[in-house]
């Protein structure tokens, strides 16, 4: 039985007509599947019966099914824990911000990154997840949303896993949420977050989405990076900022630089003036992220003295800065963690 969650149009119309039915078939398919939502063929009533019963002999509609859910006391971060049909696991966030309600989706089942400050890794990777996978993330959140009168408003693909190492399945996803007869996202709406695929991201700089690019650095000099991030031997630290400034450049799209600050490890005046220095000139920002405590890891956020300093000091070396407000640490909404749990 094959999946139809996640084709495309184009894809849709190619089936229907396979199954002898005109080419206008496959809008109307689409839009019970991303328009109303609907899981069950049985359910399409506009659809012939013959029609309908040929799709439910050969295609199932695999949507993801929730397994578990943590709500923040504050009511602001849901975090879910989702599952497809072979049995794995994802986690995807709710976070109802002050300009509306952003998701974090994940693009992989577990993580090969390997960073030490992050729980996504701890199980290594089991698979890519399709375009209809993500896709199904986003509508099960969004149909939550849909019964409150809202609606997902922004995406970051953020979640477990390394998006470039996906590129198709992502690149399919980012371009199905944009379509209208799916979800009709804009493009600025979404924003990929990568640890520093050097060839990926001048690939995507080079499709022409506008899109919002974020790059994870974590620290401002190569051993110390390479320690944070194995990833780094292999697209070192002056290759991953060449393509942040190139890409940039090319889209006319800021690129957001995320620095998980780590006590004692990366949040000291040395490694400001180093990141001050890194990216002067460039159009960027620096997203500083005050660590959620992984207990694997023994690592600690800084004290908020601490915070404040590093952040002053890139202001004040005209750097623009933002740090991330602190949402759903009651529910370890660090990556991976809730997946983590249950595999204990």
């Amino acid at each position: 039985m094959e999946n139809i969650f996640g084709r495309t149009l184009p894809e849709l119309t190619e089936l229907a007509v396979s199954l002898g039915m005109p080419k206008f078939r496959g809008k109307q398919l689409a839009e019970w599947l991303y328009k109303k939502s609907v899981t069950d063929f049985a359910a399409m009533q506009n659809l012939p019966k013959d029609f309908r019963s040929k799709l439910a002999a050969g295609y199932v509609i695999d949507r993801a099914a929730r397994v578990d859910r943590l709500d923040s006391a504050d009511g602001r971060t849901s975090k879910f824990l989702l599952s497809f049909s072979d049995g794995a696991g994802v986690e995807t966030v709710l976070m109802r911000q002050p300009y509306g309600n952003s998701i974090c989706v994940s693009s992989q089942v577990g993580c090969s990154m390997g960073c030490r400050f992050c729980a996504s890794t701890l199980h290594g990777m089991v698979r890519n997840l399709t375009a209809g996978e993500m896709l199904a993330q986003t509508f099960y959140i969004n149909d939550l949303l849909q019964a409150e009168g809202q609606k997902v408003d922004t995406i970051v693909i953020m979640g477990s896993g390394e998006p470039l190492t996906n590129y198709d399945n992502v690149l399919g996803y980012i371009r199905l949420l944009h379509e209208d007869y799916c979800l009709g996202m804009s493009y600025r709406s979404i924003t990929l977050s990568t640890s520093g695929i050097v060839p990926h991201i001048y690939r995507l700089a080079e499709e022409g989405l506008p899109i919002n690019l974020s790059i994870s650095l974590h620290a401002p000099e190569q051993e110390l990076r390479s320690e944070l991030m194995p990833i780094n031997k292999k697209y070192p630290l002056a290759d991953v900022i060449k393509a942040g400034r190139e890409y940039g450049e090319k889209t006319h799209r800021r690129v957001t630089y995320e620095y998980i600050l780590i006590d004692g490890v990366n949040d000291n005046l040395q490694q400001a003036k180093e990141l001050a220095s890194l990216l002067r000139g460039q159009l960027a920002s620096v997203n500083l992220i005050p660590i959620n405590p992984v207990a694997e890891r023994n690592w600690n956020r800084p004290s908020l003295a601490r915070i404040e300093f590093f952040e002053k000091y890139l202001a004040d070396h005209h750097i623009a800065v933002t740090v991330r407000r602190e949402m759903g640490n009651d529910i370890q909404a660090a990556c991976g963690q809730l997946r983590n749990k249950h595999i204990k």
